[in-house]
């Protein structure tokens, strides 16, 4: 996910035949109309509006805008209860969705220690963290609350097996450009928080365009993504599993055998394609190369690693891990929103090797697990969340009509909803409750959080 007008000037640069505004050429899921026109979904499925930007929160602080990346937790108290931990992407730039009110009126409320920047001004940064308690029984919204703010452009991040959520910042600024403080860092928020926490980067795990997180629950160790042209994959191995506090060791993917790869697929005579093309369903081994400098201000991170021999992806965003059925290992699945020949989405799979420790001398493989061939089928796919029946849930954040779209483990696609606002906003942050019935979605512009429930078994019959 990008600012408007990054992603403008992206789009003007771009080509490719993907660009045409696309609709839905899925027909195996049929979707209804919503007379309400917020959410078409498919027979049997309703949704509940959970909250919308601009309410004021149980805190007394204003729900901030720009929802964006979400995870779901079990109610430490009541399993008919949830917790939704959901980022806001609000950049350096965006004037709208203060969490302080008119005027940051509410700014004093906010010690330094919890605010993590200001800009140039004194204004504060406005993009962060708010934990949502949702009452599943009910369909309601029990409280919500501001945990992190001061921080830039969180768009994605990740669950942990400990109860965190890694909240990411995609916007990399520097003091020279109008903030007080370096952004480009992973912000840990623990799911059991009661209010604001003392907002405080994760320097080790690297300074660069973060978008999505996952932890591999066997190792510890924490697998990224980089939204960017020249985005790397990345792993970081903690020095204590569980303490990411404490340091580790930064890594980025390489394709053996293949210095340097770009996987993008795009056509040769394009900007940012690569010297082969990498078939659907062919196996690569990985290797992994060694990081330093990691929180380098010159924002050269990427460069670095890719001169190394670290493989390039075209805007990885989404990401998601899934035990296989035979429980023997599992997959990190991720998106590359812009990937593909034309330009409209790639999902990768990588799968730790059997037996992987947290020592960093495993490898692993790497699949191009799906390549969308048309918008119409899917365009620009970004979050992820792998389904509790083994499907992807991809949100679209492309140039048509935005759709969620689900991906079957045999690569067949379906449309799960449309956004039928008046502005085609993207989706973003889907996520399950913890037992599997309700799924979370955010649709980003102007501002809703939605729940929604219905036979999901009926997807796969």
């Amino acid at each position: 996910m990008k600012s408007a007008q990054a992603v403008g000037l992206f789009y003007a640069s771009f080509s490719l035949a993907g660009c045409a505004p696309a609709h839905s050429a899925n027909t195996s899921v049929k979707l209804i109309p919503d007379p309400n026109k917020r959410l078409d979904l498919p027979k049997g499925f309703t949704y509940t509006l959970v909250s919308e930007t601009g309410g004021t929160m149980s805190d007394g602080f204003f729900r901030p805008g720009r929802p964006d990346g979400m995870a779901c937790f079990p109610h430490p108290e009541s399993a008919d209860k949830c917790i939704l931990m959901r980022n806001h992407e609000n950049w350096f730039d965006v004037p709208v969705g203060s969490p302080f009110g008119k005027g940051n009126e509410l700014l004093d409320r906010v010690s330094d220690s919890q605010l993590y920047d200001r800009k140039e001004d004194g204004s504060p940064f406005f993009g962060g963290v708010t934990k949502v308690v949702y009452d599943l029984k009910n369909n309601r919204l029990e409280n919500d609350f501001l945990v992190l703010t001061g921080t830039a452009a969180n768009c994605a991040g990740g669950p942990t097996p400990w109860g965190s959520w890694l909240s990411c910042e995609e916007e990399m600024l520097k003091p020279s450009e109008g903030p007080g403080k370096y952004h480009g860092f992973v912000f840990e928020t623990p799911s059991n928080a009661t209010g604001l926490i003392d907002a405080v980067p994760l320097k080790a795990m690297g300074r660069f365009t973060h978008e999505a997180a996952s932890v591999d629950p066997k190792t510890g160790i924490v697998y990224m993504t980089e939204d960017a042209k020249h985005g790397l994959f990345y792993r970081f191995i903690p020095n204590v599993p569980g303490r990411l506090s404490e340091g580790g060791r930064l890594q980025a993917l390489a394709i053996k055998g293949k210095k340097s790869a770009v996987t993008s697929n795009w056509p040769k005579d394009s900007e940012y394609a690569g010297t082969e093309q990498f078939a659907v369903g062919a196996d690569h081994r990985a290797e992994w190369i060694d990081l330093d400098d990691v929180e380098s201000p010159n924002g050269d991170l990427a460069h670095r690693g890719s001169a190394a021999g670290a493989a390039q992806f075209m805007r990885g965003e989404g990401l998601d891990y899934a035990v296989r059925a035979d429980g023997t290992t599992g997959d990190f699945y991720f998106t590359c929103t812009q990937g593909g020949a034309e330009g409209v989405g790639q999902i990768w799979r990588y799968t730790p090797d059997e037996g992987s420790d947290n020592s960093g001398d495993t490898a692993g493989t790497l699949q191009l697990f799906y390549e969308s061939e048309s918008a119409d089928s899917l365009d620009m796919c970004d979050n992820l969340v792998v389904a509790p029946w083994n499907d992807i849930i991809l949100c679209e954040d492309g140039r048509g009509d935005q759709y969620l779209r689900g991906l079957t483990p045999e690569g067949t696609i379906y449309d799960l909803a449309r956004n039928a606002h008046k502005d085609q906003s993207e989706f973003c942050g889907a996520c399950f409750s913890p037992d599997g019935k309700t799924m979370f979605v955010n649709v980003q512009e102007p501002g809703y959080t939605y729940a929604i429930t219905g036979p999901w078994e009926s997807l796969r019959d």
